[in-house]
Order: structure tokens, then C-alpha cells, then sequence
């Protein structure tokens, strides 16, 4: 069974994701800058009422995935913070001014995380070479990448994730996101053939989950 993470900015999205089949639910805030990391209240409240897995973004800005000693310390803090509030896993990502992935920022995290998996974001679609940087986030210690395959949508970038996933060879999961819908999922999926996808849901602009958008991805992904 092929499985669905749905990226919510407000508490209502992560409901309606669970009541909806989603199997995990990625916690973000600031949906105008692609998410940040949530408040401590948001995350409370959705372990709460959530009971499928539970991803807290940690992110300390918008722009780009560069950070200062100072964002470091504070990405440090809140993944030390979060994790006594029972969430299941992590997701963020570090680059160097160079486009190359930050191995040693990156692994202070995920080793800060555990003994909970950690997804690097979709600051890997902005390296500057995709099959080095899988090597890196493999090594650095990752459990899931999240991209588009380094093109603006899973669409554009369909032959990258094939060629990502086939790297990969089952080390660490490829999770194709950005633009991916109900009506392009099937196609994606017959081409790349991964394990997780991932999706806003969001069809209308707002900030809120289309609960027939969730319930049509997950069906569609595991049609027989």
C-alpha cells in the first residue's frame, strides 16, 4: 500500500487530512513561504487530536536554506523542544552558500532528533547536483527527501525522481511533493514508483485541506 503525507499550515488541515485516509501529516506554519516551523500550541494541539504520524517542519525563515549560527541554534533548540511533545518525526534541510548539501549541520540535527526519522525538504531541489546530493543526505543520515526533482513540480521533474529512486535503491525514501494532485498522480506514480507521495491538497487557494482531493490521491495512488 502506497501512502499519502499531507502538508497542513493550520490545525483544520491536519483534521480534515486524518478523517480523510491521509497516512501522515507534515506540520508547517507560514504557507506564503512554503512553510516554517509551527508554534509549540499548534503542535500540542494536533497531537492531541491526531492519531496517524506526525511530522513537525523546522525551519526558521522563508528564502533560501542558507542559515546563520544564530538560525542554527535556534533550529537546534526547537528540535530539542519539539520532541518532548511526542511528534514522530522531523523535516528540514541545510545547503552550503554553494548549493551543496551542509554535511555537518545536517547531521547535528538528525542526530539531535532521534530516535525519530527525519525528512530533508525540498531545499533539495536546489542543488546543484541531484545524484551527489542523495549520496550526502543518505550519508548524513535522513530517512525520507522530499522534492520535486529539483523542477518547480513533481511533473516537470517526473524523469529526475525515476532517476532518484532508482539511485536510491530502497537506502532512504524519495517522496515526490510540489504540484502533485489527484489529477497527476497516477501518471507520476506509474513512472517514478515510489513508497510515499505528498501534497497540500489545497484547491482553492486558502489554507485548508480538500478532504475529496485527500480520499482521490489515496485512491488513485493504490488502484489496482
Amino acid at each position: 500500500m502506497k501512502k499519502i503525507e499531507i502538508a497542513c499550515f493550520i490545525l483544520e488541515s491536519a483534521l480534515i487530512a486524518q478523517k480523510a485516509g491521509a497516512d501522515r501529516v507534515e506540520l508547517c506554519a507560514d504557507i506564503s513561504v512554503g512553510g516554517t516551523t509551527p508554534t509549540i500550541e499548534i503542535i500540542k494541539q494536533a497531537r492531541e487530536n491526531l492519531t496517524i504520524d506526525l511530522y513537525a517542519m523546522i525551519r526558521p525563515r522563508g528564502g533560501n536554506f542558507v542559515y546563520s549560527d544564530t538560525e542554527f541554534e535556534q533550529m537546534k533548540s526547537e528540535i530539542e523542544t519539539i520532541k518532548k511533545l511526542r511528534v514522530n518525526g522531523f523535516v528540514f534541510g541545510i545547503l552550503n552558500e554553494d548549493k551543496a548539501i551542509n554535511i555537518e549541520q545536517n547531521i547535528t540535527l538528525v542526530e539531535l532528533a532521534k530516535p525519530f526519522p527525519c525528512t530533508f525538504h525540498r531545499a533539495f531541489d536546489e542543488v546543484s547536483n541531484y545524484e551527489k546530493a542523495l549520496e550526502d543526505v543518505i550519508f548524513c543520515g535522513f530517512s525520507t527527501i522530499l522534492t520535486s526533482g529539483t523542477f518547480p513540480n513533481v511533473m516537470e521533474g517526473k524523469e529526475v525522481l525515476k532517476q532518484l529512486v532508482i539511485q536510491a535503491n530502497n537506502r532512504i525514501e524519495i517522496m515526490p511533493g510540489g504540484g502533485l494532485r489527484s489529477t497527476n498522480i497516477s501518471e507520476l506514480n506509474e513512472m517514478v514508483n515510489a513508497n510515499w507521495y505528498h501534497s497540500s491538497a489545497i484547491t482553492d487557494g486558502s489554507e485548508i485541506a480538500n478532504p475529496e482531493e485527500i480520499t482521490q490521491l489515496k485512491n488513485k495512488l493504490n488502484l489496482k
